[in-house]
């Protein structure tokens, strides 16, 4: 397997990093995502403007998992969205590798930060289902996570540092995670 940059006039590829995309998560169409190609395709393009990384993992000659990730706050904070493994290559090191090629690449280019957000949409997580308010940090401080998304950002090293309440119906929650890629000392 091979990580690269998602190059834009590679439509083949393009086409393919939507078609995992799509596959990856077959029913985000509730949050505005991407079960539908064309919704699929429209985020991979958008990936190639200007403070975006976008890389796909290559193998043998067919796009299996994809990765974007866009500047923030001058370059020190970067977003990691969205990462995408088609369904039949997971569990295989792939998104792994994709997260490790984008943390690379944020390191090279300044960045010090790395947050996302991802949501419990199959009750991995203790906080499936439970209301969060009215106190949210101490909701959140109770999160047990049994597989899934969440593990595994949690075992990249990722921490929990914050949420979005109800963010889709409620007790289905928004999680936001960050991490620290390198320490400046003053």
């Amino acid at each position: 397997m091979q990580v690269m940059d998602l190059d834009p006039p590679d439509e083949r590829r393009v086409h393919q990093a939507a078609e995992v995309l799509a596959a990856a998560f077959p029913g985000e169409r509730q949050s505005g995502g991407w079960a539908h190609l064309p919704d699929a395709l429209a985020e991979v393009r958008e990936s190639f403007g200007s403070g975006h990384l976008s890389l796909v993992a290559i193998e043998g000659d067919a796009v299996v998992g994809w990765i974007g990730g866009s500047r923030h706050y001058h370059g020190n904070t970067w977003e990691l969205h969205p990462l995408a493994v088609h369904p039949g290559w997971q569990r295989r090191g792939i998104g792994r590798a994709l997260v490790d090629a984008l943390e690379a690449r944020v390191r090279a280019e300044g960045g010090q930060n790395i947050w996302l957000t991802t949501d419990d949409d199959t009750g991995e997580t203790s906080l499936a289902g439970q209301p969060l308010y009215p106190d949210v940090l101490a909701g959140l401080a109770t999160l047990r996570a049994d597989g899934g998304r969440v593990s595994f950002y949690l075992s990249l090293g990722y921490s929990l540092t914050g949420g979005i309440p109800d963010a889709y119906a409620p007790g289905h929650h928004e999680l936001v995670f960050a991490k620290r890629l390198e320490t400046r000392i003053s």
